[in-house]
């Protein structure tokens, strides 16, 4: 499959003296200046040091930004699987989402037929609705989702091999489907796109795990130096053709979907349930190499795709402030964070905030396009 990056056209830290002579002398020196006690007084006396160092903000260990009340909840990262099939706009199928405005991290991943699922990741702030609708487990989300530590991994089954592996993880694993109180079916929803649940509610059922992950990214207000691009495109699919487009107001990339042809594309805002268009302030493209099978996934025959990830490496594109900085991923064993360096070998800092995570075909269609005059407007404020 054919893979073209353009890059043309952008710009790219007493000793105490105890003798009394020296005392009396510093007390007299003091008086003779005005600066100290009265003249009548002869006992010095010891000015209270100031701190000119701002307290310590508590942040949010996978945004980066500071946590809500100043205190980082003492809950592990709460991973819900999410649907993204849809073969026209919205409301079809899976689309529109719910509750992806809240999450810290977002990683999309391919799964049979070549379409994409997400795994939505919050740990700071409760979405205050619904969040879905979930789907179930593939093989990839461990190799996602380990370097959280021990995340709850919320979905709706799996097939045995897949779910014998999740239950072999370092992930929680809460699965609907022997959850169901904590399930939803909101009104105008149809199986298999229906079934929803609350994190309050599934941290409320898992209040005996309360520690949160460690942070698997570093952050910089300051962005290092890249190319300047306005338009990220990834074509996954018919159904998940996807572009990203840099909007300077907002701070954030937006996220489009071509709902039309390759011959005829209809782009339009990929909007949540609550008005709000997804965005977030980093993107990265993390090329992976997939595998399909050996097991089958759907009554279709779809072979289960496997994005290897776990002591793996490979290209990846991070872009931030309307930049791109290209350079290379390497993940070790479970538990540990991918790190991201650039060409020189530093580690890639991104934007305080929400990151996506494109765990993208490493021979599928790339085109980034560089900055242009004008920027896409935002559907509304992005949630965080």
């Amino acid at each position: 499959m054919r893979r073209a990056v353009s890059l043309t056209g952008g710009s790219s830290p007493r000793r105490v003296a105890t003798m009394v002579g020296l005392l009396a002398l510093s007390g007299a020196l003091l008086s003779a200046c005005g600066s100290g006690p009265s003249s009548s007084s002869s006992t010095p006396t010891t000015a209270t040091p100031t701190s000119t160092t701002a307290p310590a903000v508590a942040l949010c260990p996978l945004t980066g930004t500071p946590a809500p009340g100043g205190v980082v909840p003492q809950r592990p990262a709460l991973a819900m699987k999410v649907d993204n099939y849809s073969l026209g706009p919205a409301p079809a199928e899976a689309r529109p989402q719910s509750g992806l405005d809240y999450a810290d991290i977002i990683f999309e991943e391919q799964v049979e037929g070549s379409i994409t699922r997400y795994a939505a990741v919050f740990q700071c702030r409760n979405a205050p609705a619904l969040v879905g609708p979930i789907r179930s487990a593939r093989w990839t989300d461990i190799q996602m989702l380990s370097q959280l530590g021990h995340p709850l991994f919320v979905h709706v089954g799996g097939i045995n091999p897949v779910l014998a592996l999740v239950n072999a993880s370092n992930l929680v694993n809460v699965d609907l489907m022997f959850n169901p109180q904590l399930e939803v079916h909101p009104a105008g929803r149809y199986a298999p796109y229906d079934t929803y649940t609350t994190t309050q509610a599934v941290w409320a059922q898992e209040s005996h795990l309360t520690t949160p992950p460690s942070p698997i990214f570093s952050y910089s207000r300051l962005p290092q130096p890249g190319e300047s691009v306005s338009q990220i495109h990834l074509d996954w699919s018919a159904t998940s053709d996807i572009y990203w487009r840099w909007n300077r107001a907002t701070g954030t990339w937006l996220r489009f979907y071509n709902v039309g042809s390759a011959s005829a594309p209809v782009i339009q805002p990929d909007v949540l349930t609550d008005g709000v268009q997804n965005q977030a302030q980093n993107v990265i493209v993390q090329d992976v190499t997939i595998t399909y099978g050996p097991w089958v996934e759907n009554s279709q025959g779809g072979l289960e795709a496997e994005s290897h990830i776990l002591n793996n490496s490979g290209k990846a594109y991070v872009f931030r402030n309307g930049r791109m900085i290209t350079g290379t991923w390497s993940a070790g064993s479970a538990g540990s964070p991918t790190v991201f360096r650039n060409a020189a070998g530093h580690v890639i800092t991104l934007a305080p905030g929400r990151t996506w995570v494109e765990i993208y075909p490493n021979n599928a269609p790339f085109v980034v396009t560089p900055s242009a005059t004008t920027t896409p407007s935002a559907t509304t404020t992005p949630a965080g």
